[in-house]
């Protein structure tokens, strides 16, 4: 059974925690927070052992009365892997803590892709983590980017991808965060900071993207427009698509026609936290022009990269080839929306303690 620390229990760390708890080959033996908010609460409801990010801080915790197990760096010691879910900038000052425990960590997207051996993303390059030491899952966008790229790319051939990214002001959290009555160009200038990041993982992809802010905090909206090596129809594109799990064309007959209710579907199907691990594309939208696809996908921010840091620590520790690790992080999961859509249950989850 390997062992896995959590070092950052927020909106990814969490999810990651409770998606590891969830596999059969691993277990979270602790998560480590800076301070005892709600979240740290709720951690410890669920069983997972607490450590104190910031030592200093430990006793704020017993004031709260939450039993911490140490100090961070005992965590990593304890830990086989750590996945780093920390704010942006934080995992690139963690990396030395890491490395003196020899342990090997896992960061996200956030984080400059300096920081680390390797970019992953499951779908298109997970081989490539094999036996590093520091990889970077990348970013909820260019997660959502690869997995569509991917498929296109080994079926047709890509000659060139453009897409604009309408993202999201904030997490449902992030109050702090805007615009509450615009739309920001952000960039606004050519390329926003997604293409140059897909092309961490797809080196020789032309590839140009833009970027908006809108006054949302549900999901992200991609416009893709893909120039293909060779002409094919609408038609073999969305079978194409509907073959890979993590990737969900929506039907038609769903009445689903924005991101919205794609949440409200999320929740009424009992999804956790209403997450959408999939990428979520409307089957609609799919249309083809000589050469050029395009379609529109939603993305969300919060839960899309999370199959990804599973898939990621078998690929750095060796557990389980690409296929077969894909096949059991999303079996335990429950990602893939077919008839029942509802992910995982409490019975799948178990605890370093249990």
């Amino acid at each position: 059974m390997l062992k896995v620390g959590i070092n950052g229990y927020g909106t990814i760390g969490k999810r990651v925690a409770d998606a590891v708890a969830a596999q059969p080959d691993m277990t979270v033996v602790g998560v480590a927070k800076t301070q005892p908010n709600y979240e740290a609460h709720t951690a410890v409801q669920r069983g997972y052992p607490m450590y104190a990010a910031i030592p200093e801080r430990a006793p704020l915790f017993a004031e709260a009365g939450i039993e911490i197990a140490g100090a961070v760096d005992e965590l990593v010691a304890e830990a086989d892997v750590v996945v780093d879910a920390t704010p942006s900038g934080i995992g690139a000052e963690n990396r030395e803590l890491y490395e003196a425990h020899d342990t090997p960590a896992l960061f996200q997207g956030g984080e400059s892709a300096d920081v680390v051996d390797v970019s992953f993303n499951a779908r298109a390059n997970f081989d490539a983590a094999g036996d590093a030491d520091h990889v970077r899952v990348v970013s909820c966008n260019t997660t959502g980017l690869s997995r569509v790229i991917a498929p296109l790319q080994e079926e047709y051939g890509v000659e060139k991808v453009r897409a604009t990214l309408v993202r999201r002001g904030g997490d449902p959290g992030q109050n702090t965060r805007g615009p509450i009555n615009d739309i920001l160009p952000n960039p606004i200038s050519v390329p926003s900071h997604h293409g140059p990041d897909v092309q961490t993982i797809f080196a020789d992809l032309d590839i140009d993207t833009m970027g908006l802010k809108v006054p949302a905090t549900l999901m992200h909206v991609h416009a893709l427009n893909v120039t293909l090596d060779e002409r094919v129809t609408a038609a073999h594109v969305q079978a194409l698509l509907e073959e890979e799990n993590r990737l969900y064309v929506i039907p038609a007959g769903m009445g689903i026609d924005g991101v919205g209710k794609l949440k409200n579907f999320a929740l009424d199907a009992g999804r956790p936290r209403g997450d959408l691990w999939e990428n979520c594309i409307w089957g609609e939208s799919i249309a083809v022009r000589g050469r050029d696809l395009y379609l529109f996908q939603a993305i969300h921010q919060e839960s899309d990269v999370v199959p990804e840091n599973v898939d990621a620590i078998r690929a750095v520790t060796g557990l389980e080839p690409q296929d077969a690790s894909m096949r059991l992080t999303d079996d335990r999961l429950g990602v893939g929306i077919s008839g029942d859509p509802a992910g995982f249950s409490d019975q799948r989850v178990s605890h370093a303690d249990d």
